[in-house]
C-alpha cells in the first residue's frame, strides 16, 4: 500500500512540473484531499526540524505573531507536509505554520506524513515559499537559481512555468552576483529591489558597495541609480550589443517596474501597454493591485 501511495505522490509531482504553470496549491490541495482523516496525525512540534531545502532564512516577527495570534482564535486550518527522519520528522511544506504554532503556545500540530525524496523536498519548499510567502529578494533569486538547476530550465523557461516575465526573471536571478555585504542590505530592506537589480549589473564590487552606501546615505531615487550606473565608468556584466535609444532605456525600465509591482508579465509596445494575465482570479488581483473597482 505504502508503495502505491509513494508511486502516486511521484506522479502527482512530475504532472504538476508537467504543467504549463507550477502551482504549488494543486499539489498541496492533491494531498490534503486524498489523504484519509486518521493519517492526519498530532505531531509534537518539538519532533520537527526544518526542511534542509527551505529558502527561506528570515521570518518576519509581525506577520508570524498575526498568524499565531489565528492559529490561538481558529487552530491550524491547514496540516503540515512532513517526512519521517532518523531523529523525529523534517517539515516538507508549513514550516511558517510550525513557528506561529510555536508562538501559540501549542504542543502538537496536524501533520500528514509523506516519503519524499530530497529532490521533491527541494522543488516543493521552493514553490511553497515562492508561491505563498513574501520571501525577500535574495531569498527569491536564490529559489529561481535552485529550482532551474533542478528541473533543468532558462530563464524563459522558468519565467513561463510561475507566470512571470523572463527580464524579471533575469534581474532577480542577477541579485546573486552582490557582493555578500550589499546582500545584507538588500536583505534588511536598506536597499529596495528597483537599486539592487541596477547594482547588480556593475562588474566592480567595490563600485557597487560604494554606489549601495550612496543610495543609502543621500537617498538616491532608482531612476537617479539607473542613470548614473549607464556611465561608462561603470563596466556592465553584461555588454549590450547594441545601443538603446534614451526613450527604449525609459520604457524598458518601466516595463520592468510594472513587472515587479504586478507580478506578472508586462510589454510595452510602441504607445500601448500589454498586462498579461492566467485567469479571471488572477485578472481581479491585478485590478486590486491597480485600484480598479467595477
Amino acid at each position: 500500500m505504502e508503495t502505491a501511495r509513494r508511486r502516486a505522490l511521484g506522479k502527482g509531482l512530475e504532472e504538476l512540473f508537467g504543467t504549463e504553470v507550477l502551482d504549488f496549491d494543486t499539489l498541496e490541495e492533491k494531498i490534503v484531499s486524498t489523504t484519509p482523516k486518521e493519517e492526519i496525525i498530532d505531531i509534537n512540534i518539538q519532533e520537527l526540524r526544518s526542511n534542509p531545502y527551505q529558502p527561506r532564512k528570515v521570518f518576519e516577527p509581525e506577520a508570524l505573531q498575526e498568524l499565531a495570534d489565528s492559529i490561538k482564535e481558529h487552530g491550524v486550518f491547514q496540516p503540515i507536509i512532513v517526512k519521517s527522519s532518523i531523529k523525529g520528522y523534517e517539515i516538507v511544506a508549513g514550516e511558517r505554520r510550525v513557528k506561529a504554532s510555536l508562538l501559540a503556545g501549542l504542543e502538537t500540530i496536524p501533520a500528514i506524513v509523506r516519503d519524499f525524496n530530497d529532490q521533491e523536498m527541494m522543488e516543493i519548499a521552493l514553490l511553497e515559499n515562492l508561491q505563498r510567502e513574501d520571501l525577500n529578494p535574495i531569498e527569491e533569486a536564490m529559489a529561481y537559481q535552485s529550482l532551474m538547476e533542478a528541473r533543468g530550465l532558462n530563464h524563459e523557461q522558468l519565467a513561463k512555468r510561475i507566470g512571470k516575465s523572463r527580464s524579471y526573471v533575469t534581474n532577480m536571478v542577477g541579485l546573486i552576483n552582490l557582493p555578500d555585504p550589499v546582500k545584507e542590505l538588500v536583505i534588511a530592506r536598506k536597499i529596495p529591489t528597483t537599486h539592487a537589480r541596477a547594482l547588480s549589473k556593475i562588474k566592480d564590487p567595490e563600485k557597487v558597495e560604494a554606489l549601495a552606501n550612496r543610495i543609502i546615505n543621500e537617498g538616491l531615487t532608482s531612476a537617479a541609480v539607473e542613470e548614473m550606473t549607464q556611465d561608462k565608468s561603470f563596466e556592465k556584466r553584461n555588454k549590450m550589443e547594441r545601443r538603446e535609444t534614451e526613450e527604449n532605456r525609459t520604457y524598458k525600465y518601466v516595463q520592468e517596474l510594472l513587472c515587479e509591482k504586478l507580478g506578472t508579465k508586462v510589454r510595452i509596445r510602441g504607445t500601448k501597454i500589454e498586462i498579461s494575465f492566467q485567469d479571471l482570479e488572477d485578472f481581479n488581483r491585478i485590478m486590486e493591485i491597480l485600484d480598479i473597482s467595477e
